[in-house]
């Protein structure tokens, strides 16, 4: 979290950027999340698939994809004036996941995709950002030909802590993105603003 100044013309005003993580498993839509609300060109660490990943990604449900990100996405998106959020996406498969300890470091939230066709993907995400306390929301990216559910049906397949919320959302779409976003930062918000009043309760 990151505080700019910046000039205006009804005088100096202080701009807050705050950073966001898209994280969730491979193939759910991360990539596609952070190209989609970007107001920027959108930062991609993106690799062809090779026969030589075969044998530890786990590709079943997304045939289709040929390219995945080794590194991470870098995307920004001004929510309102004075208002920035910077998304990092977060790679998809295990053997990458030693870059999400850097990538967490400050964050104010993360935003966890999660596909109902592969459900148990987004446990290790849960995971992560429960034993580290970071605030989460789960967005079900609602593909086409997917089995519909509601968000409390995720929330009690995800054994989620109570209040965790649940959105359902499309991915590819710039106002249902922005919606989780908004949803993930007064989360994260009324999160931060407890534990502050509790720590000096």
């Amino acid at each position: 979290m990151v505080s700019e100044n910046s000039d205006a013309s009804d005088g100096d005003m202080t701009a807050l950027a705050l950073k966001i993580l898209v994280a969730g498993g491979f193939g759910v839509g991360k990539t596609t999340l952070v190209g989609a609300v970007s107001e920027i060109r959108p930062l991609r660490t993106e690799e062809l698939l090779s026969e030589l990943g075969e044998s530890v990604d786990d590709t079943g449900g997304v045939d289709q994809k040929v390219t995945t990100t080794v590194a991470m996405d870098f995307g920004r998106i001004t929510i309102r004036s004075g208002l920035s959020l910077y998304l990092f996406g977060t790679p998809g498969q295990d053997r990458f996941w030693f870059l999400w300890d850097e990538l967490s470091q400050g964050a104010l939230g993360a935003v966890v995709l999660a596909d109902t066709r592969r459900l148990e993907d987004c446990f290790p995400a849960v995971d992560y950002f429960e034993h580290r306390h970071i605030p989460f929301v789960v967005a079900v990216n609602c593909f086409t030909g997917a089995r519909a559910y509601g968000a409390q049906d995720v929330s009690r397949a995800l054994d989620l802590d109570q209040g965790t919320p649940v959105v359902l959302c499309d991915a590819r779409d710039r106002d249902s993105g922005k919606e989780v976003l908004i949803r993930l930062v007064e989360y994260a918000g009324r999160v931060h603003t407890a534990r502050l009043l509790d720590s000096v309760g």
